[in-house]
C-alpha cells in the first residue's frame, strides 16, 4: 500500500516542453526589460530639456549619453527577441512533426498487423469460393427454370389466380342479368283505344238532341 502511495506517476513534460516554457520566460523578461528602458528614455529625455532649461548643460549631456546607451541595449533585446521567437516556434514546429511522424508509425503498424490477419493466397481463395457459389446458383436458377414447359407454366398462372380467388384478393363483380332491361316505351302504361262506357252514352245523348 505504502509504495503505491510513493510511487510517482510519470511525468508528461518533456524536454522539449520544459525548453519552450524556458524561451518563453526568457522573451516575457526581456519584453519587460524593454518597456522598463522605454519608460527610463523618455523620463531621461524630459529631465535633459529641464537641465538644460536650468543652464546645466554638462548634466544634460551626461543624462543623453546614458539615454543613447539604453537605445543601443534596446537594439540588442530586439535582436535577442527575434532569436528567441524563432527558436520557439521552431522547438513547437518539431514537437509537431514528432506527433505526426508517431501517428504514421502507429498507423503503419496498425496496417501491417490487419495485413498480417490474410495473406494473398487467402484472398484469391475466398474471391475463387465466392465466383464458385455465384456460378453454381446461377446453374441451379437455370435449371429450375428450364425443365417448366408451357403447360406447367399455365398450371402455375391458374393455381396462383385461384389462390388469389381464396385469399380475395381481387373484388369479384356482380353477375349480368339474364335478361335483357326493358326500355323506357315498355315501362310506360298502354292507353286505351275506346272511350269509357259513360262517357260514351253521354256523347250519344248530345248527338239526340241536337238532330231533334
Amino acid at each position: 500500500m505504502g509504495n503505491l502511495l510513493g510511487k510517482k506517476e510519470k511525468s508528461r513534460i518533456t524536454e522539449q516542453d520544459k525548453a519552450i516554457l524556458g524561451l518563453k520566460k526568457q522573451r516575457d523578461q526581456l519584453k519587460q526589460y524593454q518597456k522598463r528602458i522605454n519608460s527610463s528614455l523618455e523620463k531621461d529625455r524630459e529631465l535633459a530639456k529641464k537641465l538644460l532649461k536650468e543652464g546645466k548643460k554638462d548634466r544634460a549631456k551626461l543624462l543623453l549619453r546614458k539615454k543613447k546607451f539604453q537605445e543601443g541595449l534596446l537594439d540588442q533585446t530586439d535582436k535577442q527577441l527575434d532569436q528567441l521567437e524563432r527558436l520557439t516556434q521552431d522547438l513547437e514546429f518539431s514537437q509537431v512533426q514528432t506527433q505526426v511522424i508517431d501517428g504514421l508509425k502507429k498507423g503503419n503498424d496498425a496496417l501491417q498487423k490487419a495485413n498480417s490477419l490474410f495473406s494473398t493466397e487467402d484472398i484469391e481463395q475466398l474471391l475463387d469460393e465466392t465466383q464458385e457459389a455465384v456460378d453454381k446458383q446461377r446453374e441451379i436458377d437455370e435449371l429450375l427454370s428450364g425443365q417448366l414447359s408451357q403447360v406447367d407454366e399455365d398450371e402455375v398462372l391458374a393455381e396462383l389466380d385461384q389462390l388469389i380467388a381464396d385469399e380475395d384478393l381481387v373484388p369479384t363483380m356482380p353477375n349480368p342479368p339474364k335478361e335483357e332491361p326493358q326500355s323506357l316505351e315498355d315501362q310506360l302504361p298502354s292507353v286505351p283505344d275506346h272511350l269509357p262506357e259513360k262517357v260514351a252514352e253521354a256523347k250519344k245523348e248530345k248527338v239526340a238532341v241536337a238532330a231533334s
